[in-house]
């Protein structure tokens, strides 16, 4: 990371950690998804570094972030990144979330209007239909045994777990993504238990530039092209780019296309 740093901000009341690439540029803040940390950017940081300043921050529960017992909704999240932008004195940056961190960048320029100039969302987990409590609870269990047992590896173990897992990545990608592995807190997985906002709600209350980047459902992305279609119709000003042979991980499975897309969107909107 030549030239980058880190820092520390009180946003929400929690310590929340960030990486930063700096300089005179305008800023660009990107929240990871679950499981990820702020360096989970590293590959896309190091192209759009030539044009922003690039914020990477921990989500609460992950990376060097604190991991308070409760308070993992999309409205803590939320409020954490404004809280972020606004301790760091950002002048209404760009945005840019995946999964988890998509629904968070979402939620907080809908919620908070006027604090970004644009926004970005990687996939975020918005499907139709509510999963029962049952579903979500077992999904939260099926993780939790996951990141317990990969706490008990050794970091080459983790590796190698994570190379049979997505032998598409880059070998860039796996630093950060073991990384966080390790730092990931059990607590975090109120991410998954609690009920979220419906999207459509979310997507209606966003009133600035919007770039929705979607992958191929039967390679894993969630946002199926139906719903992209009715997201277009519930916020306007949201724009659709779809990256063929992509699944969840769009920016890990796609990158140039995903790089360019998002570069263009950028300067269209700056």
């Amino acid at each position: 990371m030549p030239g980058w740093f880190s820092g520390d901000v009180i946003a929400n009341k929690i310590k929340i950690h960030y990486y930063r690439t700096g300089g005179d540029k305008p800023p660009l803040v990107l929240s990871h998804g679950m499981t990820d940390n702020g360096l989970a950017w590293t590959r896309a940081a190091r192209v759009l570094e030539k044009d922003y300043d690039v914020i990477m921050a921990d989500a609460r529960g992950h990376g060097l972030s604190d991991a308070p017992e409760t308070g993992y909704g999309v409205e803590d999240r939320a409020a954490d990144l404004a809280g972020l932008v606004q301790a760091l004195g950002l002048d209404r940056p760009c945005l840019m979330g995946h999964s988890m961190g998509a629904d968070t960048t979402a939620f907080m320029v809908g919620s908070y209007p006027g604090l970004a100039g644009c926004a970005v969302l990687e996939d975020p987990p918005w499907y139709d239909g509510i999963l029962s409590a049952e579903l979500r609870q077992a999904m939260a269990a099926e993780l939790r045994a996951r990141l317990v047992e990969r706490k008990t590896k050794t970091l080459d173990e983790v590796l190698a777990d994570g190379r049979e897992r997505h032998p598409a990545w880059a070998d860039v990608e796996f630093g950060a993504w073991v990384e966080a592995k390790s730092q990931v807190s059990l607590n975090a997985l109120q991410v998954l238990t609690g009920l979220r906002p419906d999207w459509r709600e979310t997507a209606a209350r966003i009133t600035c530039p919007t770039l929705l980047v979607t992958g191929d459902p039967e390679l894993g992305a969630l946002v199926t092209p139906e719903l992209a279609a009715e997201l277009s119709a519930v916020c306007p000003q949201l724009k659709v780019t779809r990256i063929a042979g992509a699944g969840h991980n769009i920016r890990r499975e796609g990158f140039e296309p995903y790089v360019d897309a998002v570069a263009a969107f950028l300067k269209e909107t700056a």
